[in-house]
């Protein structure tokens, strides 16, 4: 599903002393299937923009439009919306409660109404999609690690099929082995339903390694929307606004001050390795 964003403003405590305008009249498109990123700094605005693409937060003016349907002009089809848009908030594992993995998986799906069989055969392929085994089914997710939670999370968004998936912040407070294999279930999973992704980050390294484009917000106004590449070009820019480009990109530079004539849009640790082994092979 595609998501077009019109002149979206939102203010905070409009008309009051405590009045904050969080974001300022931004146009964007997300076209069905794509992978996107969004970051930008604490207090940005990226949180209440993903609130608006299941109108969780209702804008104080402008549109969204899902499908090229303006998902605030009929309140009755709202309920359907949000069944297309699975929104998976930091620390999704506080919200597990269930006694056991499959029955928390399976609440979400229970609850729209499906027959049993059917809401068996999404929790199953949810909890395969993540990568959790069968024999944990009837475990307590509260037994298992940090980043088994946060996928058994990220299942039960998924056991109610969306059509646009989006994560904030999802590797937050796990550790690297956690954070990876979060990070490769997103991607494996992005390839194998070509759903809709947007993924909320601080981390620039892995936003340069899994997503096909970049939203940057600054002050609630969006001010790069390009190819990963192209975004971390602009580093003195990026940085004078509280974020930086992948640690990878200013082990380049230094290289290449050393005068060893490497690319300078090289952003992943893969295709530094790659570059610099071709150099050193001639």
């Amino acid at each position: 599903m595609s998501i077009e964003i019109k002149n979206l403003t939102y203010v905070y405590n409009e008309k009051s002393a405590f009045e904050r305008k969080a974001i300022k009249d931004i146009d964007f498109t997300i076209e069905n299937g794509e992978f996107i990123g969004l970051i930008g700094h604490t207090g940005s605005g990226k949180s209440t923009l993903i609130q608006h693409f299941n109108s969780l937060l209702k804008p104080t003016s402008g549109q969204i439009l899902i499908d090229g349907f303006d998902i605030n002009s009929d309140k009755s089809k709202l309920k359907s919306v949000r069944q297309k848009v699975g929104l998976v908030f930091q620390y999704p594992e506080h919200q597990l409660f269930e006694t056991t993995i499959y029955k928390d998986v399976a609440f979400g799906a229970q609850n729209l109404g499906l027959e049993k069989e059917e809401v068996h055969c999404r929790v199953c392929d949810a909890l395969e999609i993540v990568g959790i085994d069968e024999s944990l089914y009837h475990k307590s997710p509260f037994d298992l690690s940090g980043g088994q939670k946060r996928r058994i999370a990220i299942a039960g968004v998924l056991a109610m099929k969306p059509q646009i998936l989006i994560l904030d912040e999802p590797t937050a407070g796990l550790d690297p082995f956690g954070r990876d294999e979060i990070l490769n279930r997103i991607k494996e999973m992005h390839k194998a339903l070509k759903i809709t992704v947007i993924l909320v980050s601080h981390s620039m390294e892995d936003i340069s390694r899994l997503v096909e484009r970049i939203l940057v917000l600054h002050k609630g106004e969006l001010i790069y929307n390009d190819i990963p590449k192209k975004v971390f070009a602009h580093s003195k820019e990026l940085e004078q606004i509280g974020l930086a480009a992948p640690q990878i990109s200013y082990l380049m530079s230094a290289i290449k001050e050393k005068g060893i004539d490497v690319p300078l849009d090289i952003f992943t640790v893969s295709d530094a390795a790659d570059t610099l082994y071709d150099i050193l092979k001639k």
